[in-house]
């Protein structure tokens, strides 16, 4: 049998991503090709891969068997045909610039400047905040990896679904939401609101998910970080909702109680983001896997219902 390298990359992006329209954006093809390619697959190796369930696709029993396999395969192809470039991490000297949204900043940072400390002494780390607006400095190289909750448009932009969380509720202890024997989401929206919105928005998907159930709410402020609006969740009776991996600090810190959200919503995921010119680089390859896996870890136990 002629077996084609290329379904062995859409294989791993269909496992790494859980969908076709993500493996699709992923690889930089049409969801139909992705599609054809699926049942290329199916047919080669006689399973379903992913199957629908709801809205969502779950991998079958045999796909996350082999998940490990086939991205460790595919890595040995691209290691063959990548030309060949030697690292000396003990006498490496590099500053990489890092984009990232401010709560992976505090959740995942310490750890990867640790790995990278203990790997590579003389490489420098600059953390930056996101940006209010739509920045360039990936595809002009000023940036060397962002990390945040959105996948990148851009044809020349690598990026990898590095994790992903679900969103919770957060609120002061003795709110009254804490007292309710169940969290309705109709009691959800009858609550008032605070949001993160670097751009000071004052709606977001929620809003979208509880006008699909016929139900609003009111938002009377947006903070530009979660620090900020954990604060404004401490000091009133402010309703938030926030990936529960970024609630460990507030819930210790704060005295806050998290809470299921009544609502069903993908889970909230993170992308690491790379521009396509140092897909060869070792370095930055080596940053990469480091900061794939301290964001990886951020994942509340119990939280993540995919693959990181």
């Amino acid at each position: 049998m002629q077996l084609d390298l290329n379904l062995l990359a859409a294989l791993d992006a269909l496992l790494e991503e859980g969908s076709v329209a993500g493996a699709a954006a992923r690889l930089h093809v049409t969801a139909p090709a992705m599609s054809r390619s699926l049942g290329r697959i199916r047919r080669t190796t006689g399973d379903q891969i992913l199957v629908r369930t709801g809205r969502t696709m779950t991998p079958t029993p045999y796909a996350i068997a082999v998940r490990a396999q086939v991205h460790e395969l595919l890595h040995q192809v691209q290691g063959v045909l990548a030309p060949s470039r030697e690292l000396d991490l003990a006498t490496l000297e590099r500053t990489f610039t890092l984009r990232w949204h401010e709560s992976l900043i505090a959740l995942s940072g310490p750890a990867l400047l640790t790995s990278v400390r203990a790997q590579a002494p003389g490489v420098r780390l600059r953390f930056i905040g996101e940006s209010n607006f739509e920045s360039h400095e990936l595809r002009r190289g000023e940036v060397d990896l962002e990390a945040n909750a959105n996948r990148p448009g851009a044809p020349d932009v690598r990026s990898v679904k590095a994790g992903e969380t679900r969103l919770v509720t957060v609120v002061r202890q003795g709110h009254a939401l804490t007292r309710a024997k169940t969290l309705t989401a109709r009691r959800y929206a009858a609550a008032e609101h605070v949001i993160v919105s670097r751009r000071g928005n004052l709606d977001n998907a929620l809003d979208e998910a509880l006008a699909g159930l016929g139900l609003s709410r009111r938002v009377v402020a947006s903070a530009p970080t979660e620090a900020a609006a954990f604060a404004f969740a401490r000091d009133s009776d402010l309703v938030l909702s926030v990936p529960e991996a970024t609630t460990r600090s507030a819930v210790t810190d704060l005295g806050l109680a998290v809470l299921p959200l009544p609502l069903e919503l993908p889970l909230a995921q993170v992308h690491l983001s790379w521009h396509q010119r140092y897909d060869t680089d070792t370095a930055h390859a080596w940053l990469r896997g480091l900061a794939r896996e301290a964001l990886a870890a951020i994942a509340a136990p119990g939280g993540s219902q995919g693959p990181l």
